[in-house]
Protein backbone atom coordinates (compact mmCIF):
# COMPACT_ATOMS: atom_id res chain seq x y z
CA UNK A 1 0.00 0.00 0.00
CA UNK A 2 1.70 3.37 -0.91
CA UNK A 3 2.64 4.92 2.32
CA UNK A 4 0.15 8.41 3.18
CA UNK A 5 -2.87 6.79 0.65
CA UNK A 6 -5.68 4.69 2.63
CA UNK A 7 -8.85 3.76 1.27
CA UNK A 8 -11.11 3.84 4.40
CA UNK A 9 -13.59 1.22 4.82
CA UNK A 10 -16.46 3.75 4.81
CA UNK A 11 -16.60 7.71 4.33
CA UNK A 12 -15.42 9.34 7.54
CA UNK A 13 -17.40 10.70 10.25
CA UNK A 14 -18.48 14.11 8.94
CA UNK A 15 -18.12 13.48 5.33
CA UNK A 16 -20.83 12.07 3.47
CA UNK A 17 -20.61 9.75 0.60
CA UNK A 18 -20.16 12.13 -1.98
CA UNK A 19 -17.06 13.72 -0.51
CA UNK A 20 -18.87 16.84 1.21
CA UNK A 21 -18.36 17.50 4.67
CA UNK A 22 -17.21 20.02 6.98
CA UNK A 23 -14.30 21.87 5.10
CA UNK A 24 -15.02 19.22 2.06
CA UNK A 25 -11.86 17.20 3.45
CA UNK A 26 -11.27 13.74 3.17
CA UNK A 27 -9.74 11.73 6.06
CA UNK A 28 -6.45 10.06 4.96
CA UNK A 29 -4.54 7.61 7.67
CA UNK A 30 -1.29 7.28 6.96
CA UNK A 31 1.39 4.20 7.01
CA UNK A 32 3.21 6.12 10.09
CA UNK A 33 -0.26 6.71 11.89
CA UNK A 34 -1.02 3.15 11.71
CA UNK A 35 2.32 1.77 12.76
CA UNK A 36 2.39 4.37 16.08
CA UNK A 37 -1.17 3.08 16.94
CA UNK A 38 0.20 -0.54 16.75
CA UNK A 39 3.13 -0.81 17.90
CA UNK A 40 6.16 -1.75 15.31
CA UNK A 41 9.45 -3.62 15.47
CA UNK A 42 10.64 -6.24 17.85
CA UNK A 43 7.40 -5.88 20.47
CA UNK A 44 5.20 -6.28 17.01
CA UNK A 45 6.87 -9.11 15.73
CA UNK A 46 7.41 -10.76 18.95
CA UNK A 47 3.29 -9.93 19.96
CA UNK A 48 2.63 -12.00 16.55
CA UNK A 49 3.49 -15.16 17.64
CA UNK A 50 2.26 -15.18 21.36
CA UNK A 51 -1.26 -16.86 20.21
CA UNK A 52 1.22 -19.95 19.44
CA UNK A 53 3.23 -19.70 22.42
CA UNK A 54 -0.54 -20.13 24.59
CA UNK A 55 -2.14 -22.60 22.82
CA UNK A 56 1.34 -24.66 22.60
CA UNK A 57 1.45 -24.31 26.26
CA UNK A 58 -1.82 -25.30 27.03
CA UNK A 59 -1.63 -28.25 24.56
CA UNK A 60 1.87 -29.43 26.34
CA UNK A 61 0.56 -28.78 30.16
CA UNK A 62 -2.79 -30.60 30.21
CA UNK A 63 -1.73 -33.25 27.78
CA UNK A 64 1.43 -34.04 29.88
CA UNK A 65 -0.47 -33.54 32.76
CA UNK A 66 -3.04 -35.82 31.88
CA UNK A 67 -0.57 -38.55 31.16
CA UNK A 68 0.85 -38.05 35.07
CA UNK A 69 -2.38 -38.42 36.22
CA UNK A 70 -3.34 -41.41 34.31
CA UNK A 71 -0.02 -43.14 35.59
CA UNK A 72 -0.95 -41.84 39.06
CA UNK A 73 -4.07 -43.33 39.36
CA UNK A 74 -2.19 -46.86 38.40
CA UNK A 75 0.52 -46.04 40.80
CA UNK A 76 2.78 -46.65 38.15
CA UNK A 77 7.00 -46.04 39.38
CA UNK A 78 8.65 -42.93 38.60
CA UNK A 79 10.58 -44.31 36.19
CA UNK A 80 7.77 -44.93 33.69
CA UNK A 81 5.70 -41.65 34.66
CA UNK A 82 9.35 -40.14 33.08
CA UNK A 83 9.13 -42.82 30.08
CA UNK A 84 5.56 -41.67 28.98
CA UNK A 85 5.64 -38.04 29.91
CA UNK A 86 8.77 -37.57 28.13
CA UNK A 87 7.58 -39.52 24.93
CA UNK A 88 4.48 -37.48 24.78
CA UNK A 89 6.59 -34.03 25.01
CA UNK A 90 8.62 -35.42 22.11
CA UNK A 91 6.19 -36.91 19.92
CA UNK A 92 2.77 -34.32 20.80
CA UNK A 93 5.56 -31.88 20.69
CA UNK A 94 6.49 -32.11 17.14
CA UNK A 95 3.07 -33.21 15.54
CA UNK A 96 1.84 -30.41 17.16
CA UNK A 97 4.61 -28.34 15.71
CA UNK A 98 4.36 -29.90 12.44
CA UNK A 99 0.54 -29.48 12.44
CA UNK A 100 1.16 -25.51 13.17
CA UNK A 101 3.98 -25.48 10.41
CA UNK A 102 2.11 -27.51 7.20
CA UNK A 103 -1.16 -25.20 8.38
CA UNK A 104 0.86 -22.05 7.44
CA UNK A 105 2.27 -23.03 4.81
CA UNK A 106 -1.03 -24.31 3.03
CA UNK A 107 -2.91 -20.95 3.57
CA UNK A 108 0.19 -18.91 2.19
CA UNK A 109 -0.13 -21.38 -0.47
CA UNK A 110 -3.53 -20.99 -0.83
CA UNK A 111 -2.99 -17.34 -1.12
CA UNK A 112 -0.49 -17.20 -3.49
CA UNK A 113 -2.94 -19.25 -5.64
CA UNK A 114 -5.51 -17.06 -5.85
CA UNK A 115 -3.67 -13.96 -6.13
CA UNK A 116 -2.24 -14.95 -9.33
CA UNK A 117 -5.32 -15.77 -10.38
CA UNK A 118 -7.17 -12.54 -9.53
CA UNK A 119 -4.18 -10.92 -11.30
CA UNK A 120 -4.74 -13.23 -14.42
CA UNK A 121 -8.67 -11.98 -14.43
CA UNK A 122 -7.42 -8.27 -13.81
CA UNK A 123 -5.30 -8.53 -17.00
CA UNK A 124 -7.58 -10.21 -18.72
CA UNK A 125 -10.92 -8.81 -17.87
CA UNK A 126 -10.35 -5.46 -16.65
CA UNK A 127 -13.52 -4.10 -17.21
CA UNK A 128 -15.50 -6.92 -15.31
CA UNK A 129 -13.24 -6.29 -12.54
CA UNK A 130 -13.58 -2.81 -12.39
CA UNK A 131 -17.33 -3.16 -12.10
CA UNK A 132 -16.83 -5.47 -9.16
CA UNK A 133 -14.56 -2.90 -7.63
CA UNK A 134 -17.22 -0.21 -7.77
CA UNK A 135 -19.97 -2.79 -6.45
CA UNK A 136 -18.05 -3.46 -3.50
CA UNK A 137 -17.59 0.17 -2.31
CA UNK A 138 -20.50 1.00 -3.66
CA UNK A 139 -22.05 -1.39 -0.64
CA UNK A 140 -19.34 0.21 1.48
CA UNK A 141 -21.32 3.63 1.38
CA UNK A 142 -19.23 5.55 -1.49
CA UNK A 143 -21.29 6.87 -4.83
CA UNK A 144 -21.22 9.59 -7.29
CA UNK A 145 -18.15 11.66 -7.50
CA UNK A 146 -16.09 9.86 -4.19
CA UNK A 147 -17.16 6.70 -5.72
CA UNK A 148 -14.93 7.22 -8.86
CA UNK A 149 -12.35 8.52 -7.37
CA UNK A 150 -11.91 5.70 -4.93
CA UNK A 151 -12.25 3.56 -8.16
CA UNK A 152 -10.08 5.33 -10.21
CA UNK A 153 -7.00 5.08 -6.99
CA UNK A 154 -7.37 1.35 -6.87
CA UNK A 155 -6.86 0.51 -10.35
CA UNK A 156 -4.22 3.08 -11.38
CA UNK A 157 -1.66 0.61 -9.88
CA UNK A 158 -2.21 -3.26 -10.19
CA UNK A 159 -0.32 -4.20 -7.26
CA UNK A 160 -3.11 -1.90 -5.06
CA UNK A 161 -5.80 -3.13 -7.11
CA UNK A 162 -4.86 -6.91 -6.90
CA UNK A 163 -4.41 -6.58 -2.78
CA UNK A 164 -7.73 -4.48 -2.65
CA UNK A 165 -9.70 -7.22 -4.42
CA UNK A 166 -8.25 -9.99 -2.48
CA UNK A 167 -8.97 -8.61 0.60
CA UNK A 168 -12.36 -7.56 0.00
CA UNK A 169 -13.61 -9.50 -2.61
CA UNK A 170 -12.42 -13.18 -1.53
CA UNK A 171 -11.80 -11.94 2.23
CA UNK A 172 -8.45 -13.46 2.15
CA UNK A 173 -4.79 -11.90 3.55
CA UNK A 174 -1.34 -13.41 3.24
CA UNK A 175 -0.04 -14.62 6.64
CA UNK A 176 3.18 -12.43 7.45
CA UNK A 177 4.05 -14.53 9.83
CA UNK A 178 6.87 -17.33 9.30
CA UNK A 179 5.42 -21.28 8.98
CA UNK A 180 8.99 -22.08 10.35
CA UNK A 181 8.75 -19.66 13.65
CA UNK A 182 5.45 -20.79 14.34
CA UNK A 183 6.24 -24.33 14.47
CA UNK A 184 9.09 -23.97 16.37
CA UNK A 185 7.69 -21.67 18.84
CA UNK A 186 4.85 -23.83 19.11
CA UNK A 187 7.01 -27.09 19.93
CA UNK A 188 8.87 -24.93 22.30
CA UNK A 189 6.38 -23.86 24.33
CA UNK A 190 4.57 -27.26 24.29
CA UNK A 191 7.84 -29.01 25.58
CA UNK A 192 8.58 -26.10 28.17
CA UNK A 193 5.26 -26.18 29.74
CA UNK A 194 4.60 -29.51 29.63
CA UNK A 195 7.69 -30.29 31.31
CA UNK A 196 6.10 -28.84 34.15
CA UNK A 197 3.85 -31.76 35.47
CA UNK A 198 7.24 -33.97 35.17
CA UNK A 199 9.34 -31.94 37.28
CA UNK A 200 8.35 -33.38 40.92
CA UNK A 201 9.36 -36.98 38.61
CA UNK A 202 12.79 -35.94 37.69
CA UNK A 203 13.89 -34.72 41.22
CA UNK A 204 12.78 -37.91 42.86
CA UNK A 205 14.26 -40.06 39.96
CA UNK A 206 17.46 -37.97 40.52
CA UNK A 207 17.93 -37.45 44.11
CA UNK A 208 14.85 -39.79 45.09
CA UNK A 209 12.97 -37.44 47.41
CA UNK A 210 9.92 -38.56 50.31
CA UNK A 211 7.03 -36.46 49.12
CA UNK A 212 3.39 -36.88 47.56
CA UNK A 213 5.24 -36.11 44.03
CA UNK A 214 1.19 -36.18 42.11
CA UNK A 215 0.16 -33.68 44.47
CA UNK A 216 3.60 -31.60 43.96
CA UNK A 217 3.02 -31.95 40.35
CA UNK A 218 -0.85 -30.88 40.90
CA UNK A 219 0.45 -27.71 42.83
CA UNK A 220 3.22 -26.97 39.71
CA UNK A 221 0.63 -27.67 37.04
CA UNK A 222 -1.96 -25.78 38.63
CA UNK A 223 0.73 -22.35 38.64
CA UNK A 224 1.56 -23.32 34.92
CA UNK A 225 -2.11 -23.13 33.98
CA UNK A 226 -3.03 -19.77 35.74
CA UNK A 227 0.17 -18.15 34.17
CA UNK A 228 -0.67 -19.70 30.63
CA UNK A 229 -4.14 -18.41 31.01
CA UNK A 230 -3.17 -15.40 31.55
CA UNK A 231 -1.09 -15.26 28.94
CA UNK A 232 -4.31 -16.49 26.73
CA UNK A 233 -6.57 -13.76 28.35
CA UNK A 234 -3.99 -11.34 26.94
CA UNK A 235 -4.05 -12.70 23.66
CA UNK A 236 -7.94 -12.98 22.95
CA UNK A 237 -8.39 -9.63 25.11
CA UNK A 238 -10.71 -11.71 27.83
CA UNK A 239 -11.03 -11.48 31.30
CA UNK A 240 -8.14 -12.28 33.65
CA UNK A 241 -10.18 -14.16 35.44
CA UNK A 242 -12.06 -16.34 32.99
CA UNK A 243 -8.68 -17.21 31.26
CA UNK A 244 -6.76 -18.76 33.88
CA UNK A 245 -10.75 -20.78 35.68
CA UNK A 246 -11.08 -21.81 31.64
CA UNK A 247 -7.38 -23.46 31.71
CA UNK A 248 -7.73 -25.00 35.18
CA UNK A 249 -10.79 -26.17 34.38
CA UNK A 250 -9.79 -27.95 31.22
CA UNK A 251 -6.79 -29.06 33.39
CA UNK A 252 -8.81 -30.64 35.80
CA UNK A 253 -11.36 -32.51 33.82
CA UNK A 254 -8.21 -34.24 31.62
CA UNK A 255 -6.52 -35.11 34.84
CA UNK A 256 -9.35 -36.36 36.49
CA UNK A 257 -10.45 -38.68 33.33
CA UNK A 258 -7.00 -40.18 32.67
CA UNK A 259 -6.55 -40.65 36.77
CA UNK A 260 -9.97 -42.73 37.06
CA UNK A 261 -8.83 -44.66 34.02
CA UNK A 262 -5.73 -45.27 34.91
CA UNK A 263 -7.36 -46.79 38.10
CA UNK A 264 -9.78 -48.79 36.54
CA UNK A 265 -7.14 -50.14 34.10
CA UNK A 266 -5.44 -51.08 36.79
CA UNK A 267 -7.98 -53.06 38.63
CA UNK A 268 -9.05 -55.16 35.40
CA UNK A 269 -4.94 -56.05 34.57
Amino acid sequence: MDKGVVIAEAPPRGVNARGKGTGDKVLHITSDHVERHHGGGFQKRLQAYLGEFVYGGIDGSVTTFAVVAGAAGAHLESSIVLIMGCANLLADGFAMSIGAYLSSRSERDSFLKHKKIKAWEIDEHPGRERDELRRIYTEKGFDGELLEQVVNTLTADKDRWVDTMMKDELEMTRETRSPFMMGTITFASFFMLGLVPLIAYVVDYIIDVDWNMFAVSCLLTSLAFVAIGLLKAHVTHTSRIKGPLETLGLGAVAAFLAFFVGRFLEGLI
